[in-house]
């Protein structure tokens, strides 16, 4: 009979043991990624670069709340925009049952449990997170491009954001607002010091899992070129948005996943670790 592994060989063998991550995502948000590194032995640390909190002004999106029955659709982005939407909503006396006669688009199967958890219906996941596949995947859904003409989407989403998806929608004879449901800042505790010497102590990897997390790291360093800060570590993007952002900021963008999922970026950068 052939023993069976102690701990602590096991844990030696996982394919993160010995390497430091460096994971940018808001604290609210960090359990998860921090749980899903630490099973390939990583050592993690989290340093969030922003934080998500309410918009400036609910004016917008209390409109658009008010006047819901006018809307064919509700499109959700992240999981931020279905739980800030869904208080404010809340917020203002309504019940969640209201929203039964729109279609309801989740980007992700994160969003999409997220409205299941509220007792909220979804018409459409596209396979592809990107603005392209997610356009592509409601023209699917509604009978072909000219269909679109004459439909009225609402999409809470961040204060700032990627355009190319309510561009197309109108291009296509769609009328579409984006009200900010929330907004990303960077935490008032987040220090340069710290952070620079959480990265010469050895970090490994770095994830960024948002334009927003790549923009205020460059912001907190006084920086438009990010390449001397993070020297020598590795850049994990959670998708092509982020990495080009990360491009931007003079990264190279060594890891990337191709579903642009938490798990699927732990596991991409426990296999970029693994082949080296």
């Amino acid at each position: 009979m052939v023993a069976s592994e102690t701990p602590e060989k096991s844990a030696n063998n996982k394919p993160l043991a010995g390497r430091t991550v460096v994971i940018t995502r808001a604290r609210a948000q960090a359990d998860e990624f921090v749980a899903e590194l630490e099973q390939f032995g990583a050592r993690v640390i989290a340093c969030p670069t922003i934080e998500v909190v309410e918009p400036e002004s609910f004016d917008r999106l209390d409109e658009a709340i008010t006047h819901l029955y006018g809307y064919d659709w509700l499109v959700f982005t992240s999981v931020n925009g279905v739980d800030h939407f869904l208080r404010r909503f809340q917020a203002n006396g309504h019940e969640v049952s209201e929203i039964d006669d729109l279609r309801v688009c989740a980007i992700g199967e994160a969003t999409a449990e997220r409205l299941r958890e509220a007792q909220l219906h979804v018409d459409v996941i596209p396979q592809d997170f990107k603005a392209e596949g997610v356009f592509e995947a409601l023209i699917q859904f509604v009978g072909g491009y000219d269909a679109l003409t004459g439909l009225n989407f609402l999409i809470p989403r961040a204060a700032v954001a990627r355009d190319f998806l309510p561009k197309a929608l109108a291009e296509a004879g769609a009328r579409v607002d984006v009200v900010p449901a929330y907004r990303t800042i960077i935490p008032d505790h987040l220090d340069r010091g710290r952070i620079s010497a959480m990265l010469a102590g050895g970090a490994d990897c770095i994830a960024f899992t948002s334009s927003s997390t790549v923009r205020n790291l460059a912001q907190l360093f006084d920086t438009h070129d990010l390449s001397t800060v993070l020297e020598g570590v590795a850049v994990a993007c959670i998708g092509d948005v982020t990495a080009q952002t990360a491009a931007e900021h003079g990264l190279h963008t060594e890891i990337q996943p191709e579903q642009f999922t938490i798990p699927e970026l732990t596991r991409a950068i426990a296999e970029y670790f693994e082949r080296k």
